[in-house]
């Protein structure tokens, strides 16, 4: 081919913008990408062999070991290759927890024996130890594949007293919220970072852009918030999981021991030993510190009285300083961290201000917002992408019944706006179960037996039980919407000093089969020590023959009752999953005409009124 002298100096032009072309497309920079306001995968970032990991310890201001020296937390981070190569700063997504070193085992005898009467005290457990896993510089693989390709730096670092952190678990004393606050205060450069444990060499976070999210789930969803309630700076938003916000909320109920659903005789002390993974040489000091002084004499499983103990282990007295935007995750049907821990926390930090938004869903234990939710939180406060989360109408997102948990029904808020209470009170007809009314109830008396070898369920299923007392709606001729809390009070006399008092709210026909879901049986529950009718911080025993008025709310809830069910109202003492123990024969008995049931139903008493027809 020939080309003229014009054609070719045009040939060698157009070569010459290619190669440079291409030379600026292999050197051009990787940075985080968005979409329709949210961090997109880039795939820069993606390739986890490419990922830079390496580990350190962060010096706190605290020394709760006893040796002397301020701890120091083990820290791990997991970031892309470019913040080494390209001086790539990146937001922080930050997992702290107790549990990455390894928990105890499960032994025989180490929960608190519950077959006791009610202000006994139990014989002494079994301590077991933990043997410590792990292996550096790898704390965890938490939350990596989700973030680190979307344009984050994950770090994950060990509590207090676990794993190759300094110090002794607390449980929810403050060192657990000073820990997570150092570790961000490095990542923001305001605190010391070292190579090694007991070193002096100082390693400094170049790569971060000092905006911090933090998540976990279940304690893991617990220590955000505590960080949070610090208000350091740095921390920008939270997206706690199924948190325990209060360990009296979570150990008690009502001044009532109760243990958290599926750990029968759990204690604060127990989770102690459960987690205490730390420096062997450092336990005995922590033991006896912590768990044999601070624990034994704060946590009285005599009387579940609420005390200072307590109130130091709760976050809803500890948000002044809080700042951080924050969405919380909690699922309806969880019964070992109950749904209470992120409503309080949700409210209180609504009347503050704070950019807020709640998920829920069905199910029980765990369950993350969905990720586009998520992404839309952190892509806002740590990226700075002005996408509107804050800005949105709906601030509820809730799964509705058998849907999928990735798609959330939205509402202006929770509770529904649109709920009001409802008050039903109670009719006897008979031997059959009676009647939840909005109309004036029965005045009169009814008793019942405590019998902790008979399940909540099988009381619920029995037409006819002298071990509870049942009171139902008429059958639904269309869906009621409950939205909030359910309040119960309750005017009772017991034969006994001291009687545990359990309330159930179901669905009726109780259904079995491989398909049945917990929300078709089970609407919501609660618990009370009728010894506390006065005051948590105080109880006194009940004197035959003498009533007393017991209020309490249940948990919160957001459920359709299908038609075709009745609602039912059931009024029990031990429950067999949940309280102590006692011995069978404790009389119970009911002032129907002081005792009602006021639920939250969307659309109020009209609504209710159309169901029943």
């Amino acid at each position: 081919m020939v080309f003229s002298l014009k054609s070719n100096t045009l040939f060698a032009f157009a070569l010459a913008f290619s190669i440079l072309s291409c030379a600026q497309t292999t050197t051009e920079k990787a940075t985080p990408v968005f979409k329709d306001g949210e961090a997109q995968i880039v795939e820069a970032f993606s390739d986890s062999d490419q990922w830079i990991r390496h580990d350190l310890w962060v010096e706190t201001e605290f020394d709760t070991d006893g040796d002397g020296q301020p701890d120091r937390m083990h820290v791990a981070v997991t970031r892309p290759k470019q913040t080494e190569t390209e001086n790539l700063k990146l937001p922080i997504i930050y997992v702290t927890s107790p549990y990455f070193a390894g928990v105890a085992a499960d032994l025989p005898g180490v929960m608190w024996d519950v077959n006791i009467e009610l202000g006994e005290s139990a014989k002494e457990r079994v301590h077991p130890e933990v043997t410590r896993r792990g292996q550096r510089p790898i704390i965890s693989n938490s939350h990596l594949r989700k973030w680190v390709p979307r344009g984050y730096i994950v770090v994950h670092s060990s509590s207090p007293g676990t794993g190759l952190s300094d110090g002794a678990p607390t449980i929810g004393g403050q060192n657990e919220s000073l820990a997570p606050k150092a570790v961000i205060d490095w990542l923001c450069g305001r605190a010391k970072g070292y190579t090694e444990r007991e070193g002096t060499e100082e390693v400094e976070a170049y790569w971060s852009t000092g905006k911090v999210g933090m998540t976990g789930t279940s304690y893991n969803g617990t220590l955000p918030l505590a960080a949070a309630t610090t208000g350091v700076e740095g921390l920008e938003a939270i997206i706690p999981i199924a948190p325990n916000t209060s360990y009296y909320h979570y150990y008690r109920s009502n001044g009532l021991v109760r243990s958290p659903g599926g750990y029968l005789g759990e204690d604060i002390d127990v989770l102690y030993d459960f987690v205490h993974s730390g420096k062997e040489e450092n336990r005995p000091y922590n033991n006896k510190t912590i768990r044999d002084t601070e624990m034994k004499n704060g946590m009285d499983r005599e009387t579940g009285d609420y005390n200072e103990f307590w109130e130091g282990r709760d976050y809803l007295n500890q948000m002044d300083n809080m700042k951080a935007a924050l969405l919380m995750s909690h699922g309806f049907n969880d019964w070992n961290v109950m749904p209470e821990h992120s409503y309080r926390i949700y409210k209180a930090a609504k009347e503050k201000g704070l950019p807020t938004q709640i998920y829920y869903h069905q199910n029980g234990h765990g369950g993350p917002p969905p990720t586009a939710m998520m992404n839309r939180w952190f892509t806002k406060y740590l990226h700075g992408i002005d996408n509107g989360v804050e800005k949105e109408e709906n601030k509820s997102y809730i799964v509705r019944e058998n849907d999928d948990p990735q798609m959330p029904t939205a509402y202006k808020d929770y509770p529904n706006p649109e709920a009001s209470p409802v008050t039903l009170n109670l009719k006897v007809v008979g031997v059959l179960p009676g009647n939840l009314t909005h109309n004036p109830g029965t005045i009169g008396f009814e008793s019942l037996t405590d019998d902790v070898t008979i399940s909540g369920s099988e009381l619920a299923k029995e037409a006819f039980s002298i071990n509870r007392l049942l009171y139902v709606t008429p059958v639904l001729k269309e869906g009621l919407h409950i939205s909030g809390l359910a309040k119960v009070s309750i005017t009772l006399s017991s034969n006994q000093p001291a009687v545990n008092l359990s309330v159930w709210l179901v669905s009726l026909p109780w259904e079995e089969g491989k398909d049945i879901k917990i929300t078709d049986n089970l609407i919501t529950r609660g618990w009370a020590d009728p010894k506390n009718h006065k005051s948590l911080t105080k109880e006194e025993d009940l004197k035959p023959g003498q009533f007393y008025t017991v209020n309490f709310d249940l948990q919160p809830d957001d459920q359709i009752i299908k038609a075709g069910q009745q609602i039912g109202f059931m009024i029990f003492s031990s429950d067999k999953e949940f309280t102590l123990h006692p011995k069978a024969g404790t009389e119970l008995t009911i002032k129907l005409d002081k005792t009602s049931l006021t639920l939250p139903i969307v659309g109020g008493l009209e609504s209710f009124k159309n169901a029943t027809n």
